[in-house]
């Protein structure tokens, strides 16, 4: 008997979700902060931690956290699930409303990790792409989901890998005309200037997840939180396992709120700064189109087959993404921003690349 005979036939259909072991100085792959956590966050941690036991588990329900991300979203603090990371949220989120029968409307391409644990739970996992500006095309989306009825509906806004974001309007003509509940991934709102938090007063079918990944500098501690009506709050927390965030963690994150304005803010404004900067700089590049972004991130266009591209620039020691694989995006590759001095380098690594000719294969 083959023990892989017991795995769910569409789990084992699944591609996993991986990632390039590449290494390279300039790393700009996976959207993270290019500048390090600042040290007056990382001293005030390590100051309330050493005053701990660290022998005993960490709160049971982190309320004191809960309390201060309610107030940095404007939101309750029984309306708020802290999580090990946002991707733990969104697969609780999934466990308790998804499975057989059950349809999950997604807009793609987008985050690979919502098509895959919908399916893991047996759960229909419905597309609509994306318009020809790689923008969440709303009637689209409307039309789909009074055909189709979905249970769940998750968009990431902005959107990864594309940038795009749903405008407030947008979102709540597709909240009015669902019983389902619809899920908005801000991941990476900070760099948008807009959040749709404020429309959780009004629509209990609202969930939105953020992460302390991204804008936050916190990436090696994983931390995300739901943000929801207490009563959905309440059922998604069933699917997170007790003690899900570490006690070193928590304190982190609280630091990072209660520093942002100060600390954390100036960093971001630094970041769409650089975004900017950089695609006018690439729009000026022979042979790349760079796409708009909201985010820290943006997807390129590339008259050169995405795979050399990063062939390329790994050779010069700069880390990309191919997304060439993505529905929609079979000639383009993602970049995060990263900080000036890096910015310049992918920079002119790039017309290095589009200035040569005949350097072989596309492929």
């Amino acid at each position: 008997m083959n023990p892989l005979d017991k795995i769910k036939p569409r789990v084992r259909e699944l591609k996993a979700y991986t990632l390039s072991p590449d290494r390279a100085s300039v790393k700009i792959n996976q959207n993270e902060n290019p500048w390090d956590l600042p040290e007056a966050v990382k001293q005030e941690t390590l100051r309330r931690m050493s005053a701990r036991a660290w022998s005993r588990y960490p709160d049971f329900v982190p309320a004191s956290l809960h309390e201060k991300l309610a107030a940095f979203a404007g939101w309750r603090a029984d309306g708020v699930v802290a999580g090990n990371g946002s991707n733990e949220l969104i697969q609780a989120t999934l466990m308790v409303t998804v499975g057989e029968g059950r349809r999950v409307l997604i807009s793609e391409p987008t985050f690979a990790l919502y098509r895959q644990v919908a399916t893991v739970l047996g759960g229909e996992v419905l597309s609509v792409p994306l318009n020809e500006e790689l923008r969440f095309d709303s009637q689209a989306l409307r039309e789909a989901i009074v055909r189709d009825e979905p249970d769940v509906i998750i968009l990431c806004s902005p959107n990864n890998p594309t940038g795009c974001r749903v405008e407030t309007e947008e979102l709540e003509s597709l909240l009015d005309s669902t019983g389902g509940i619809v899920v908005i991934d801000e991941a990476y709102f900070e760099f948008s200037g807009q959040t749709v938090a404020p429309l959780l007063e009004r629509h209990a079918n609202l969930a939105v997840f953020r992460t302390f990944s991204k804008a936050m500098a916190l990436a090696a501690l994983r931390v995300g939180y739901l943000l929801a009506a207490p009563e959905l709050a309440r059922e998604v927390s069933k699917a997170v396992l007790p003690y899900n965030l570490n006690a070193f963690s928590q304190t982190a994150a609280e630091v990072a709120v209660e520093f942002y304005e100060s600390e954390l803010a100036p960093t971001v404004r630094r970041i769409v700064g650089e975004r900017e900067r950089l695609y006018e700089a690439l729009r000026r590049v022979p042979g790349l189109a760079p796409v708009p972004s909201h985010a820290n991130f943006m997807v390129v266009r590339s008259s050169i087959g995405p795979k050399r591209v990063f062939r390329e620039l790994l050779a010069r020691d700069i880390l990309v993404r191919d997304v060439s694989g993505y529905p929609m995006l079979e000639d383009y590759f993602r970049l995060s921003v990263g900080t000036p001095a890096e910015n310049d380098r992918l920079l002119a690594a790039l017309g290095e690349v589009f200035s040569e000719k005949e350097k072989g294969s596309d492929e």
